[in-house]
């Protein structure tokens, strides 16, 4: 965990309610997965939000306004400051089997996923995407994904784009493995459709965001484990719904 402070070199909407955040800071260590907590004038808790792309200097962030925090993220122009702890959670884990794995994001789950199929490519997988909003105007990010060479599909709940239905009306794809991060509900439906391991990042309230709070406890196979400090990222095999 680094404590560390960026500075905003831009903070722009990209779909309804959703923005990307480009920062310029310490980011050595970031893998993708993890999550950085950042501290908002006036909040005396933290707001985690994932890692969607780093690299050297430059750290990028995809959230969406939900409540008076995000609202004063999105307010914040260019030449801010935000002191962040980053380096929190233990991020997906690539070194596993599969040559063409499947990614599965659900609304604000996408992002994580954008430095994961970077990494993925690098090693020399194959990897693929399905991306899950509820509406056309929330859709984000699709050209990026088709911009690294993934064959992608996007899901919207009402069918105003893409596959009318869900992410897991999408699955029926050849794949080797998964890696999916979103809302629970989504988790579970691709838990019980999926054909192969994976990985999940959850989505959890936090407290501290490194483990000593122990306000993000939850029940696995192996135990207890806290979601801001064990996970978020889980394996298939460990989970209890």
């Amino acid at each position: 965990m680094i404590d560390t402070v960026f500075t905003v070199l831009s903070n722009s909407p990209i779909a309804q309610n959703t923005f990307e955040m480009v920062l310029s800071g310490d980011t050595e260590g970031i893998r993708p997965g993890q999550f950085v907590n950042l501290k908002l004038p006036g909040y005396y808790l933290r707001r985690p939000i994932s890692v969607c792309d780093h690299g050297p200097g430059s750290l990028t962030l995809v959230y969406k306004v939900v409540g008076h925090g995000t609202e004063l993220m999105a307010s914040l122009e260019k030449g801010a400051a935000l002191d962040a702890l980053t380096g929190l959670g233990n991020g997906y884990d690539t070194s596993l089997p599969g040559e063409k794995p499947l990614l599965i994001g659900g609304g604000a789950g996408v992002p994580p996923l954008y430095a994961l199929a970077k990494k993925l490519l690098a090693e020399g997988k194959r990897p693929a995407a399905i991306l899950g909003f509820n509406t056309k105007s929330e859709v984000f990010y699709e050209d990026k994904f088709r911009a690294l060479g993934l064959e992608t599909f996007v899901a919207t709940a009402d069918g105003s784009y893409g596959i009318r239905g869900f992410v897991t009306d999408a699955m029926d794809v050849e794949y080797t493995y998964f890696y999916t991060c979103g809302p629970e509900p989504m988790l579970k439906a691709v838990y019980e459709k999926s054909r192969t391991s994976g990985q999940f990042s959850f989505e959890e309230r936090m407290g501290c965001g490194f483990g000593a709070c122990m306000g993000c406890t939850c029940k696995t196979k192996t135990g207890y484990k806290r979601v801001c400090k064990d996970g978020p990222v889980l394996t298939k095999e460990e989970i209890v719904w």
